[in-house]
């Protein structure tokens, strides 16, 4: 596949024009012209006249099998929302269920231009295998959780997140990649996190759990063990390895150094934790301290959608609002964020930038539309001004999973109804 005489995002983050060449699932050339010679081996060959190539976005935070679960539970802070709403309703949830509406999900996100998601959630296996049919990535992992003293050794969901990661960890040609997941420190106790987290380092695992969401959860650690839980994470061994910590909103100067020191990915949701009331991450001075700060979009539950174009436009504008600063998070920072810096957190060193030898994990846009005119500043237009609706191709590991709004790899219209019947029947239930 080559892409001819397109504008595209370079590495340093700025915008070029020439042609990406692509074998099997690499970038293996980037040049200012087409190749010379016979281009019969090369397949299609994608004319870039108007067109935008950019690295595929990475959703860092997702819970995709929630959008079941769209639109229910509005108007309630985070602890009500999630004892009222969520977990009557996630305990009717079925295997058959979690597979449909996590392709309902998969194909929100394939169409608004996302290549890679994390996702921390039960019933994995359904997950993956909707994975493995639509050509997506993902880092998934079965969050644990312990509401009484009890061990490791006997937690059904820590038997449930073995069991994921001896069967399906490097399934679908390296797109999935499992992890380990404590749900947060208030629905664990110190034993399950300090057992957890050493089982999960012996196996070389990453970790993915939500930490200081809310302020009640911030001060309620605090009051419960004297330190923050950031500092409660560390102490039990979590941030010796690779880490993704979903929201960081009520995190303190002492804990961005923490998570800075420890390399640990900072999860920006700005929809979620604005519509569940939480607040707002102190993102501009992580980044100054050096965390590698990624975008995400929660569940459909609490966003109530996984258009990751909608998180870098937020993104870029609550914390110079909040700040009184227009200086903060530039477009390019915002762009990072959603892309590399998502990769990163994933462990994916091989993806999230237009650079040879890296995963043709690509997304094509059409720049010719009037919001997108004049074009003074590409990138400014791509966060302040771009639609997930300009998007014309999506592609992962070189292969074409998505073309104007249509997914190629599983039929949508089916997931729609398997999904939506799934919901009510549920709904029905409780």
């Amino acid at each position: 596949m080559i892409f001819r005489d397109i504008d595209y995002i370079d590495e340093d983050f700025t915008v070029k024009h020439g042609c990406i060449t692509i074998e099997g699932d690499l970038i293996t050339a980037i040049s200012e012209s087409m190749p010379q010679g016979d281009l019969s081996g090369f397949g299609e060959i994608i004319n870039g006249a108007g067109k935008l190539l950019m690295p595929g976005l990475v959703n860092s935070h997702c819970h995709v099998p929630m959008t079941l679960l769209r639109g229910y539970g509005e108007g309630l802070p985070l602890d009500r929302w999630l004892n009222e709403r969520v977990f009557p309703f996630e305990d009717k949830i079925t295997p058959d269920d979690t597979y449909w509406g996590t392709l309902l999900g998969i194909a929100e996100m394939l169409r608004s231009g996302v290549t890679s998601f994390t996702e921390m959630y039960a019933l994995c296996g359904s997950i993956c295998e909707a994975v493995e049919l639509s050509g997506i990535k993902i880092n998934i992992s079965q969050a644990v959780l312990e509401f009484s003293d009890g061990k490791l050794s006997d937690n059904s969901r820590f038997k449930a997140s073995e069991e994921l990661i001896n069967t399906w960890n490097g399934a679908a040609q390296g797109r999935i990649v499992t992890e380990a997941s404590i749900h947060a420190e208030y629905t664990s106790n110190p034993e399950i996190v300090s057992d957890y987290a050493l089982w999960a380092k012996s196996r070389g695992v990453g970790m993915h759990l939500h930490l200081s969401e809310t302020e009640s959860e911030h001060i309620g650690c605090k009051e419960r063990h004297s330190i923050t839980p950031a500092a409660y994470f560390d102490k039990l061994g979590v941030f010796d390895m690779r880490t993704t910590a979903a929201h960081c909103v009520w995190v303190e100067t002492a804990d961005i150094a923490t998570l800075a020191g420890h390399d640990v990915t900072a999860t920006h949701c700005p929809s979620s934790n604005m519509k569940l009331g939480s607040g707002f991450a102190p993102i501009p001075a992580m980044l100054r301290a050096g965390v590698n700060v990624a975008l995400g979009t929660d569940g459909a539950s609490s966003n109530n959608n996984l258009n990751l174009f909608e998180e870098m436009h937020l993104a870029g504008l609550i914390h110079k609002g909040y700040n009184r600063d227009a200086s903060l998070l530039p477009a390019a920072e915002v762009l990072k964020m959603a892309t590399v810096n998502g990769a990163r957190g994933q462990g994916r060193t091989d993806t999230g930038l237009i650079k040879e030898g890296y995963k043709a994990d690509l997304v094509m846009l059409d720049i010719d539309k009037p919001h997108l005119t004049p074009r003074f500043d590409f990138l400014s237009n791509l966060v302040f001004s771009a639609q997930s609706s300009d998007i014309v191709m999506t592609v992962v590991d070189g292969r074409i999973v998505c073309k104007d709004g249509h997914v190629l790899t599983f039929d949508v219209s089916e997931a729609i109804e398997k999904a939506f019947k799934a919901a009510m029947r549920i709904a029905d239930e409780l």
